[in-house]
């Protein structure tokens, strides 16, 4: 089997409500979906979704590298020689984890498809029946973001995360304001993205909401200084999560060597898709870090392909899969089943990529071929 062809599709996936963190206001998600066809008549889809301030990489400049370094460059190979697959890409170009990724789960889903088995099969099997998915809430001010929580809570949400990182003083608000509302028995994850900067600013706010009850502070420190996040998790109680700054193997091992986290967020497109994810899911088992699968706020694509890693993977015992709860429109339906993902036994992702969808939803794009 070879690859024959790849056709990239430029999205702006519309957004419900903005989605606002602490370096960026979205008003839609810029993706790229790669389709990837076989001399044997097989498709399977990939998506990469960049984020300058986390990946370094924008949409148009990771559809101009998915055009003309990565997508010729594995024209020709077999999608079941993933790591000859990945020792390929890492030759053509330097880092660039999003577009590596959308090769990767096009390959997974190919692999799959040809293999008649769900891609979770191909990571080690199915060991969780279902994933249990939490309600976040972009930030805004304290009151609003009470309300949003409470009524997620109201809808059936057995978890709250929340985004902040602005001003310490206020988010101190916004944390009391969401506590007070969801109640002491609802879970209550805090994620800074970078916006604390230091571990000063990070442990004032640490201190004033100690009666909170958070179940983890995500990030709170800019992404390279896993020596501030070291400090945080030996001066406070309050679990400290790395996201911004794990992308790969080299930041895994510093992190395991420093003692910087309790828990990891692996993202598939910050560390190039589910092949590196799973060194990461291994290294972390190996050092007693439980581990998250997170979201740039993918469509249905890249959500099911981190599914599949989830749903595989004993020390993945939570996760951030809600793209597709906050798009007004989709590529595919997602299997959402009463606040937990369900994932099937269909060959590959699962997924039915509407093609309807997909042209209204289309930018650009272009066809690369053998």
């Amino acid at each position: 089997m070879k690859i024959a062809s790849i056709t990239l599709y430029g999205l702006r996936l519309p957004l419900i409500r903005p989605f606002i963190v602490a370096y960026e206001t979205y008003a839609d998600m810029p993706t790229i979906l790669v389709k990837m066809e076989t001399d044997e008549g097989i498709a399977g889809y990939g998506e990469a979704t960049p984020d300058q301030h986390v990946t370094g990489e924008t949409w148009e400049g990771t559809f101009s590298l998915l055009l003309h370094q990565l997508a010729p460059a594995v024209i020709g190979e077999n999608p079941f020689q993933i790591e000859r697959i990945h020792e390929k890409m890492a030759t053509t170009v330097y880092a660039a984890p999003s577009a590596k990724a959308a090769i990767d789960i096009a390959c997974y889903d190919v692999m799959g498809k040809a293999a008649g088995q769900p891609v979770y099969n191909l990571l080690g099997g199915r060991y969780h029946d279902k994933l249990s998915v939490p309600y976040v809430v972009s930030i805004l001010e304290p009151a609003v973001m009470a309300e949003e929580a409470l009524q997620a809570v109201k809808a059936g949400y057995r978890s709250i995360k929340i985004k902040v990182g602005t001003d310490p003083h206020v988010d101190v608000e916004r944390i009391r304001a969401v506590r007070s509302a969801i109640g002491k028995s609802v879970p209550l994850r805090v994620d800074a993205n970078q916006g604390w900067r230091n571990r000063a600013v990070a442990m004032w706010v640490l201190e004033q909401v100690k009666g909170c009850d958070i179940d983890w502070i995500e990030q709170p420190v800019i992404a390279d200084d896993l020596t501030a996040l070291a400090e945080i998790r030996r001066q406070s109680i309050v679990p400290v999560m790395v996201d911004e700054g794990v992308h790969g193997d080299r930041e895994m091992r510093e992190t395991i060597v420093r003692q910087a986290a309790d828990k990891l967020n692996i993202k598939l497109m910050k560390c190039g898709g589910l092949y590196p994810a799973l060194k990461l899911v291994a290294q972390a088992e190996m050092a007693g870090i439980e581990c998250q699968v997170g979201s740039m706020v993918e469509s249905a694509v890249a959500t099911a392909a981190g599914a599949h890693l989830a749903v595989a993977k004993k020390t993945i015992r939570s996760n951030e899969l809600v793209g597709p709860l906050m798009f007004s429109r989709d590529v595919a339906a997602f299997p959402y089943e009463s606040l937990h993902i369900c994932l099937s036994e269909a060959p590959g992702l699962g997924l039915q990529v509407e093609e309807q969808a997909l042209a209204a939803l289309t930018r650009m794009t272009e066809t690369v071929k053998g």
